[in-house]
């Protein structure tokens, strides 16, 4: 009798695996580190709706794997929906202005009813957050390509690739 496969966490099959799956197919460390770091980056893009987006692009221009750039970016929003916080009040202290106060739901009703309203009352809100997110991008990426490139190149030095059926 075969004994049962062991049970695989939603993280070893969701996230590792697919990576691992790339790496020992022969895709090189430094496109899935930059893939990973740029994720990441794009993932925590300060307006809601526009990551998936964002992502698609990213990785269209960059060649990045487009399996990997949004499994990360979905992992990513509930860090998301705090970010676009930290970035409306860390542009705010860019520009030296007032963090104004909002509730979601009147921001939302205001998009949904008034654009003109909405852009009056949120719009440098909106360029507060784009500009203090521009600014962390090379953070971010940097701060997580170079550790993630040596992780992966570790990694496939243990794991070689599989060799290519003819």
């Amino acid at each position: 009798m075969i004994p049962p496969a062991p049970v695989r966490s939603f993280w070893r099959r969701r996230i590792a695996d697919p990576i691992i799956t790339q790496l020992t197919q022969g895709t090189s460390p430094e496109k899935i580190a930059l893939t990973l770091a740029v994720g990441v980056a794009a993932g925590l893009f300060p307006f809601l709706g526009f990551t998936t987006l964002l992502c698609f692009l990213v990785a269209l221009a960059l060649r990045l794997n487009q399996p990997i750039i949004h499994v990360i970016n979905q992992v990513l929003w509930p860090i998301h929906l705090t970010m676009v916080l930290v970035y409306i009040r860390m542009g705010a202290w860019i520009y030296g202005a007032t963090a104004l106060p909002f509730d979601p739901s009147e921001v939302t009703y205001l998009f949904m009813h008034s654009q003109r309203e909405f852009w009056s009352r949120f719009g440098l809100m909106g360029l507060h957050a784009l500009t203090a997110w521009l600014i962390t991008v090379p953070i971010i990426v940097g701060g997580l390509y170079f550790p993630l490139l040596h992780v992966l190149r570790r990694f496939i030095t243990t794991h070689p690739p599989k060799p290519s059926s003819p």
